[in-house]
């Protein structure tokens, strides 16, 4: 991608401002409203300017927690979500926020500062290649070494951060930048050669794909999670009334269709429903719409969906075909595509006939729901805690799940009305992700209930940007579901070595003597806490946790370190061999309909 072109000023052209007076002025030019931050010495020039603007800055705790605050900012809201950091260690804390936000399409600007460009390539303090760190990671870097750059460059960033399919744009600015003077302008025309996303598909493909759909008997819609960062979650709900067709979901897909239509057969993949994985295996259309087909959707490649033809919608053209072969592809935003072929659904002179399929899928559906069992050590189901929070939560409550069993548990039992309400770190999955993007979240729905669902694992590494949220009258709810280990890895090693649980164990405490006791952290950190172990508690836990708005509040739910997700299909194993429950394989593959 070529530089941006700065040549031409703006209507807003005026008077000299320094570097970082242009960071800021361009900032507030483009409507944003919070920056979650840390300063330091290459990026104080621009926290000078900042003490003044009407731009909130949220002072965390940690880079990693600004950049995943700044992710639930933007996954929550549709707009662009900001962080700032200095140099060095400062920048490279950003790296993992900003890896998870690049490979789940989240809009995000890193703005970060830089030794002045004189030192560039002395190894000055903290100097650190941070536009060469994460190239790979972002949807472009930006090196910024002159004030008249500034203005163009980070409006680029934000442009290209929010068009096309959405990600992170890191833009580094050396200090001698920052502190120079430059004639203000704002850019005219936003001119950036080689930089021009598809968004309108292409006629001649949907004529395909909707004739392809007319033609199948059984049919499966592949939502993804492009359905969501397009918008598209009505456009999802029009197709599936015009065609007729079920959906399985992505989990970045989860919400794009309400959890309760009948259509909606779950989440495919690893830990997906058997109904959802039986009908993308025995499929003979898969429309699948901003998906990646990512290695926990689909198994083992070579045995994903046998008998399918595959029309593969996406904004981004690297992604399809990537994975799995395609018969129609589809170069497009996600809800100009779902609007297209329901126009063409029900152009059509008479619906498709699905029952049969519809019957096969119902009786799956019937014999195989989601499901657990009651623990057998006294501790509280884990699931059982999830579903009453999903019940008692308001209705448009917002959930950020931190990564492993509790996350899939939660996009199992919380029953979603709409998207943009579960806020997940899906391909990357990182650990810590829960508690700084419930806060971004908050931050972006003040009046809205947010819940962090986290485990103890997760919460140890990032819980204690709770201190931020106190300090900032942010007043999250975290639901911890502690089992005193790091549970999904602690699965495998139950199912896959024989038990041997190596460096799981987080909870080295007795009963009486909890390392650590998560109320009295919770406390210091000048949050509400509560602890529940008994499942007659669950319910008032939660009622006292909504009624707490003045400040964050913690739940410790004890449950036990033996609960497990099911079902689940080994990794690299063929989604053929999905166990409902442990040595409990559904014969799908056999049954006819």
């Amino acid at each position: 991608m070529s530089k941006p072109k700065s040549a031409t000023p703006g209507p807003l052209a005026g008077a000299n401002l320094t570097g970082a007076q242009a960071i800021v002025k361009t900032l507030e030019e483009l409507g944003v409203e919070v920056i979650f931050g840390i300063p330091g010495g290459t990026i104080l020039p621009t926290y000078d300017p900042l003490y003044t603007s009407s731009i909130r800055h949220i002072l965390v705790r940690h880079e990693q927690g600004a950049g995943h605050a700044a992710t639930g900012y933007a996954a929550s809201s549709g707009r662009v979500g900001v962080c700032l950091a200095t140099s060095g260690p400062g920048a490279t804390n950003l790296i993992t926020a900003l890896a998870d936000a690049n490979i789940d399409s989240v809009p995000l600007v890193a703005i970060t500062g830089q030794v002045g460009a004189q030192a560039i390539g002395t190894d000055a303090f903290q100097e650190a290649d941070i536009v060469g760190a994460t190239m790979p990671l972002t949807k472009h870097s930006f090196l910024v070494k002159e004030a008249r750059d500034i203005a163009p460059s980070i409006s680029a960033a934000y442009h290209i951060a929010r068009t096309g399919r959405p990600g992170p744009v890191l833009v580094d600015i050396t200090k001698s930048a920052q502190t120079a003077t430059t004639p203000w302008y704002w850019p005219a025309k936003m001119e950036l050669p080689g930089y021009n996303p598809t968004a309108r598909p292409r006629t001649k493909q949907l004529e395909a794909a909707a004739e392809a759909l007319r033609r199948a008997k059984r049919p499966v819609i592949l939502a993804g999670g492009g359905i969501i960062r397009a918008g598209g979650q009505a456009a999802l709900a029009e197709l599936v009334e015009a065609s007729g067709a079920p959906v399985v979901i992505t989990l970045m897909g989860a919400g794009a269709i309400d959890d309760a239509h009948p259509s909606n057969l779950g989440m495919g993949g690893m830990h997906g429903s058997v109904p959802a994985v039986a009908a993308l295996q025995q499929a003979d259309l898969i429309l699948a719409i901003g998906s990646r087909f990512d290695d926990r959707l689909t198994g083992r490649l070579d045995t994903f969906a046998p008998l399918a033809q595959v029309v593969h919608a996406d904004i981004d053209p690297a992604e399809i075909g990537k994975n799995v072969k395609v018969d129609i592809p589809i170069v497009g935003d996600a809800r100009a595509v779902l609007e297209a072929l329901t126009r063409a659904a029900n152009a059509q002179d008479r619906r498709p006939n699905f029952a049969k399929w519809w019957e096969h899928l119902n009786d799956l559906r019937k014999r195989y729901p989601l499901a657990y069992g009651e623990p057998s050590d006294g501790r509280l189901a884990p699931q059982y805690v999830i579903q009453r929070l999903s019940a008692l939560a308001a209705p448009d409550a917002i959930f950020a799940s931190g990564v492993g069993q509790h996350q899939m548990w939660t996009q199992q039992f919380v029953e979603l009305r709409g998207g943009r309400r579960l806020l997940n770190s899906g391909g990357l999955g990182t650990m810590g992700y829960g508690v700084p993007a419930a806060m971004g979240a908050q931050v972006a729905h003040p009046g809205r209930e947010v819940w962090a669902v986290d485990g103890d694992g997760c919460f140890q590494m990032t819980g204690h940007e709770l201190v931020t949220c106190a300090l900032n009258g942010i007043p999250v709810k975290v639901a911890l579901i502690n089992n005193s280990s790091l549970g999904m890895v602690r699965q495998w090693q139950t199912l896959i070595y024989g038990e041997r649980y190596s460096n799981t164990d987080l909870h080295t405490g007795s009963d009486t003597e909890m390392i650590p006791d998560f109320v009295k952290l919770a406390e210091a950190y000048g949050c509400a806490a509560l602890r529940c172990s008994v499942a007659e508690e669950v319910d008032d836990a939660i009622g006292q946790a909504k009624a707490i708005n003045d400040r964050p509040v913690l739940i410790d739910f004890q449950v036990s370190r033996d609960a497990q997700v099911w079902p689940m299909i080994a990794g690299g194993a063929s989604n053929d061999t999905i166990e409902y429950t442990r040595g409990l394989a559904p014969a799908f593959e056999r049954e006819e309909f």
